[in-house]
């Protein structure tokens, strides 16, 4: 596997080695060893999540509060999908900044975010499925979410004149500077 760095050192796009033929293709989706060599991480993986969402739908910009803070896997097995982690570390040197990648099937890339980041993703094919692996189980009293569309972030989300589709408590997440 290939792990580069993004502009938050602690983020990293990982590209599988591929080997395809005339009947398709073979790559291993996670390797434990290797990932924790190319990301200077051990941290286990202990819940696997799946997705699907249509075209337009913005999920995010989610994050559970310590001691339940989640690190997360990401990548998408059919579709595309615009991906995003903000950096929500207080003492970060990169404290508020975020970084964005174009996940899909074609290109198999996925994103590595630890904790201390919060997450979303927008939908950009007719229909994406989206599967991540994470570092400690879903809370809900530990869960919390940032406004897709805080100012202070100022995300170039890629709507094409789309008004995205939200669940309820996207709708009505924090604003950045407010948020826990």
């Amino acid at each position: 596997m290939k792990a580069t760095p993004t502009k938050i050192p602690d983020v990293f796009v990982i590209e599988p080695r591929v080997f395809g033929d005339e009947r398709g293709f073979f790559f291993e989706s996670f390797n434990e060893k290797a990932f924790n060599e190319a990301t200077g991480n051990k941290l286990p993986f202990v819940q696997d999540n799946h997705s699907k969402s249509v075209k337009g739908v913005l999920r995010g910009l989610h994050y559970q509060l310590p001691p339940k803070a989640q690190g997360k896997l990401v990548r998408v097995v059919q579709g595309e999908v615009f991906d995003v982690a903000v950096d929500i570390r207080k003492d970060s040197p990169t404290y508020g900044q975020w970084v964005a990648e174009i996940l899909s099937a074609e290109n198999k890339k996925q994103l590595w975010i630890p904790p201390g980041f919060a997450h979303g993703f927008l939908t950009l094919s007719d229909t994406a499925e989206f599967l991540y692996k994470t570092t400690d189980y879903w809370s809900p009293e530990h869960e919390r979410a940032i406004k897709w569309d805080d100012a202070t972030l100022n995300i170039p989300w890629p709507l094409n004149g789309m008004i995205p589709t939200l669940a309820a408590k996207d709708a009505d997440a924090q604003l950045f500077l407010s948020a826990d």
